[in-house]
């Protein structure tokens, strides 16, 4: 059984805000994200950031940060990272540490996610969801991507990630967030 901490922060933000960022929401989303996919790692489904870790790391606490913030400080961060000078949805920071490091620590330290407040909610206005809904699927998306999953690398990875949402998604019990995409 896989056990998933999550710590969640917050920039400058308000508290009616930050009080849409349930800490069981995100909780959640990451312990099924994370159930699911450990069980396609033991089917053989090769995790690129993962790659040389043994199967008793997966064994350990698993954590996540998860950081909420603004426009401004969002489009600052996208710039720094990617090079792109807008306020993206969410960014993905996966831990980077070592094998070796990763053996003398108690937990499997995932990484973290970047949201920005502003666009989350706007998305999910202009497309027709719920925050709630929305979130969850930009969460399970960010939890891909720490894992090394990259629907940018082509049309085949986009599929299989997509793929992998929809799937951890109806669990959660959330809509299929590409039923209306065309392709």
């Amino acid at each position: 059984m896989i056990t998933a901490q999550v710590q969640i922060g917050f920039g400058e933000l308000p508290d009616d805000v930050c009080a849409l960022y349930d800490e069981n929401t995100v909780q959640a989303a990451l312990a099924k994200t994370l159930q699911i996919m450990h069980a396609k790692h033991k089917e053989g489904l090769k995790f690129a950031y993962y790659e040389t870790l043994q199967d008793d790391h997966w064994t350990k606490p698993i954590t996540l940060d998860v950081y909420i913030t603004e426009k401004n400080e969002a489009q600052a961060l996208n710039l720094q990272a990617r090079g792109k000078d807008y306020a993206t949805n969410i960014l993905s920071y996966p831990s980077d540490l070592p094998a070796e490091m990763l053996d003398l620590l108690p937990e499997l330290p995932l990484g973290e996610l970047i949201l920005c407040h502003e666009v989350v909610q706007k998305e999910a206005d202009a497309q027709g969801k719920t925050f709630l809904a929305h979130l969850t699927h930009l969460l399970v998306h960010g939890v891909l991507h720490l894992l090394g999953f990259d629907h940018e690398l082509g049309e085949v990875e986009a599929e299989q990630m997509e793929g992998f949402e929809i799937e951890i998604l109806s669990q959660l019990g959330v809509a299929n967030p590409y039923a209306d995409d065309e392709y």
